[in-house]
């Protein structure tokens, strides 16, 4: 694009960190341009670099002994040009939030929690803007309603603790472009999305780029989004450009193994793949397993593992000044549904839908107002307490974000051998901590982790502990609830093989809920769709996929990116 206005130019960036007395490389040598109304994908497994460059480039790394940065990176901007690794830190503020925007992956933690989301957004509009705070809170409610937030007035009162995760994303996203900067990074701006959210978002980001010809570097690990959105990509590798050029040409003719095997991965919607190949299979030339899996097909005949019958969880939506409880949001509504053993049924539908709220309230981490839920025999809603003990060990979970799921001051082994001692899996320490090895082998992480602190870890390893201490005791029936959202394209294939082969040795039964389809339909023998805390439609992958009944279902098939 050589005739268009250049907004972006990194010239030769190099950072690396002092980690435990020596330096490591995270990005090497890295040039490259982005234009004016053009969109840059930046794509690459966790730790390839590209949060890394975001930062360097947002100045966000403070100046310590322990990161070294070198290079050139120059911004144009308002007929000037910034030095954006060496301009004054007060120039820095001043273009931050305002001609330079982030968006950043994390909402929970990049939102102030003692803020309303209504204050954080005006906040920027009144540093950068010469208004009055009436005016900011009414361009701040505009902006909820072109980011599609329900209730823009009402959220504008609310604090971040309020809203789901993609609500709170589109809040960021809100914010991001409250000053229409004339450079947004958008650093995995759609993870907590589910897939129609995530179109509007896409074709707001998009709309919004045309009209203001701002420069966007997305960075993601979907690459169905990458597809959607960008113009050129660039791959990174441990730091390293390993190819770049426009995206058609990227995924229809990938030259370097690395770049095929993120493109191989992804679960496909046109055949049901036995096992997902992996970036390391094509980076060491190994011999990529094939074959087709044949789905599940259960009848009424087979043993159910579990069966909810006309489940209810409302919550209170209304009171009046006394306190007496006036509506009901209800979050799940009269379900009723059967999960076969040996099966995993997928539960899909938008966010608010009721599908997290479902599998907690089968495993009783939430309490329900009315219904069953038998498991061996028992209706679990009739037990309390201690009562409860016995079907812990036999119900698990294995949590979305595995982050704030592990304790972070506890050591991975200890957090396993943790729930075999208080279950009584294991007679004694020395029991706990042999199986604890053999846990962790099975997870395919060394004995070396045993001894590891949860920020020692990446997103895909502290997965596995959560997926190891789910099987401590020896469970029959596990719920995964978003559990491979967070990860990136190859480390979510390792994931998914992983459950499968587990499922396969153990006799394991799951629930496998997920906002993304193609995981869904890659894992399931049956899918159930949810909207508005009832169930759509059931059926097996093929039926769902290729002859959806209602409207609903298909509207969220349209929406899977990349297609």
């Amino acid at each position: 694009m050589p005739d268009q206005e250049k907004i972006l130019e990194v010239k030769n960036l190099n950072v690396r960190f002092l980690h435990e007395g020596q330096w490591v490389n995270a990005v090497n040598d890295l040039s490259f341009t982005l234009y004016k109304g053009e969109t840059l994908g930046l794509v690459g497994e966790s730790g390839s670099g590209k949060s890394v460059t975001s930062m360097v480039l947002m100045r966000l790394y403070e100046e310590t002994a322990n990161i070294e940065i070198s290079g050139e990176a120059w911004f144009y901007c308002c007929d000037k040009t910034y030095d954006l690794l060496h301009c004054d830190i007060n120039e820095i503020q001043a273009l931050r939030g305002n001609q330079m925007a982030m968006i950043f992956q994390e909402p929970m933690t990049a939102l102030n929690p003692v803020k309303t989301c209504g204050s954080q957004v005006s906040e920027a509009l009144l540093i950068h803007q010469d208004i009055s705070k009436k005016e900011a809170k009414k361009q701040t409610i505009k902006l909820f309603e072109q980011v599609e937030l329900p209730e823009p007035a009402k959220m504008f009162r609310r604090y971040p603790h309020q809203l789901s995760g993609g609500q709170k994303q589109r809040v960021m996203i809100a914010m991001a472009m409250s000053c229409k900067p004339a450079f947004l990074i958008a650093d995995e701006p759609t993870t907590a999305l589910d897939v129609t959210v995530q179109k509007k978002i896409l074709k707001l980001l998009s709309d919004l780029q045309q009209k203001y010809q701002m420069g966007l570097l997305f960075i993601t690990h979907d690459l169905g989004v990458i597809a959607e959105i960008a113009d050129r990509v660039l791959v990174l590798f441990k730091g390293d450009l390993v190819e770049q050029g426009p995206v058609k040409e990227i995924f229809d003719h990938p030259q370097k193994p690395y770049t095929k095997g993120l493109l191989a991965c992804r679960p496909s919607l046109d055949k049901f793949e036995l096992k997902l190949p992996t970036v390391e299979d094509f980076l060491s030339g190994r011999e990529i397993e094939t074959g087709d899996r044949v789905p599940l097909v259960k009848s009424e005949d087979d043993r159910k593992e579990v069966e909810v019958k006309g489940l209810k969880t409302w919550y209170a939506s209304k009171k009046n000044i006394f306190g007496k409880i006036r509506g009901y949001y209800k979050a799940v509504n009269d379900v009723t549904l059967d999960v076969y053993k040996g099966e995993t049924l997928g539960l899909v539908g938008e966010s608010g839908c009721g599908k997290t709220t479902l599998g907690r309230t089968i495993l009783r981490l939430v309490d329900p107002i009315g219904g069953k839920v038998i498991f061996g025999g028992e209706n679990l809603l009739q037990k309390e307490g201690k009562q409860l003990k016995p079907y812990r060990k036999k119900m698990q979970i294995i949590f979305q974000d595995p982050t704030s799921s592990l304790n972070p001051r506890m050591r991975i082994g200890k957090t396993i051998e943790e729930v075999m001692l208080v279950h009584t899996i294991a007679k004694n320490k020395e029991e706990a901590r042999k199986k604890t090895f053999a846990l962790l082998n099975k997870v395919s992480l060394d004995k070396s982790f045993y001894r590891r602190y949860p920020h020692e870890l990446s997103g895909g390893q502290k997965q596995r502990v959560c997926i190891a201490r789910a099987l401590a005791v020896n469970p029959d029936f596990i719920v995964c609830d978003e559990s491979v959202s967070a990860l990136d394209v190859s480390v979510q294939a390792q994931v998914l093989n992983l459950l499968n082969d587990l499922k396969e040795e153990f006799g394991l039964t799951y629930v496998f809920i997920s906002h993304d389809l193609s995981v869904v339909r890659h894992m399931s023998d049956r899918i159930v769709v949810m909207k508005n805390g009832e169930i759509v439609e059931t059926g097996s992958p093929s039926e769902i996929f290729n002859h959806p009944k209602s409207s609903y279902t298909q509207n969220l098939i349209d929406a899977i990116p990349g297609q």
